[in-house]
């Protein structure tokens, strides 16, 4: 028997980060949303108690520091599954981009286990074995439209955005998120982008309030250090898309687009220096 299962991509449209914790994390504030541009996962049960991973890329780790194969280690440590399992993932998500590529990975592998393995384990418990995993994960479990709290684990969904075209752009360089956070002050935060704002645009279905309320506090420090990833950012707003953010740490930057019209001159103009560009739809 085979199970599949796909991990979709995720962007944000807003985020802030209010404080550093005592346990080292940073207090967030999200929204995050999904996109049509997902990794699919095979998973097929193996005789002996063992994990296996393949993949078609060769730049991913297959071993223990893979997301998905310590996903499959802590659902049968949790629940004393003797069964060993082969996952295959098909990576299209790029790595290290800011789009949780990994997390949305691990995600996918706890709901097909569940499935494969028939454990029956309820999607709250899910989400709580991801956030051991990464504070991507339990929303990557569940998808949609969330507003994301803590470190990003405690979640309140909301509604969907409009549908409208994303054009994902990642210059070839990859961003630790560690570094990133390690560089932010956020005592030094002279301005926040307003989650009512957003949360009020998505509710209103207001496509031009929500290209208007896009924010990301952590975009300075990526800039600061990459100038390409500003480069990108200005040649996407140059190229006409309505609203352009980085997401998550970066480096990838998105761009939201009403008008398929728009969609030839932004790809084909950012093409020009950047290999990995994606036109997808909003996930909703």
């Amino acid at each position: 028997m085979k199970i599949y299962e796909k991990a979709p991509a995720k962007i944000n449209l807003l985020l802030d980060v209010l404080r550093k914790r005592e346990d080292g994390y940073h207090e967030v504030e999200m929204i995050m949303t999904m996109v049509d541009l997902a990794d699919r996962l095979e998973m097929e049960e193996l005789p002996r108690d063992t994990i296996i991973i393949s993949s078609q890329v060769g730049y991913i780790p297959l071993d223990e520091k893979n997301l998905a194969f310590q996903a499959a280690r802590l659902i049968k440590e949790r629940y004393d599954v003797k069964q060993g399992v082969y996952i295959h993932l098909d990576k299209k998500i790029p790595v290290a981009a800011g789009l949780a590529g990994g997390s949305s990975d691990a995600a996918a592998t706890l709901r097909g286990l569940n499935r494969l393995w028939k454990l029956q384990i309820p999607e709250e418990e899910l989400c709580k074995l991801g956030a051991e995993l990464g504070s991507d994960v339990p929303f990557c479990v569940t998808g949609g439209t969330a507003i994301a709290r803590g470190r990003g684990e405690v979640l309140e969904h909301i509604a969907n955005p409009p549908q409208c075209w994303v054009v994902l752009a990642k210059p070839p360089i990859n961003v630790s998120t560690a570094d990133v956070y390690g560089r932010f002050r956020a005592s030094e935060l002279k301005e926040h982008p307003s989650l009512a704002n957003m949360v009020g645009a998505i509710e209103r279905g207001s496509f031009n309030d929500i290209c208007d309320g896009l924010g990301n506090v952590l975009e300075k420090v990526t800039l600061d250090l990459y100038p390409e990833v500003m480069q990108l950012k200005e040649s996407m707003i140059r190229l006409g898309a309505d609203g352009v953010l980085m997401s998550g740490s970066g480096p990838t930057v998105f761009g939201l687009v009403s008008k398929e019209a728009k969609l030839p001159r932004i790809y084909n103009g950012l093409r020009g220096f950047c290999k990995e560009v994606y036109v997808v739809r909003m996930l909703t």
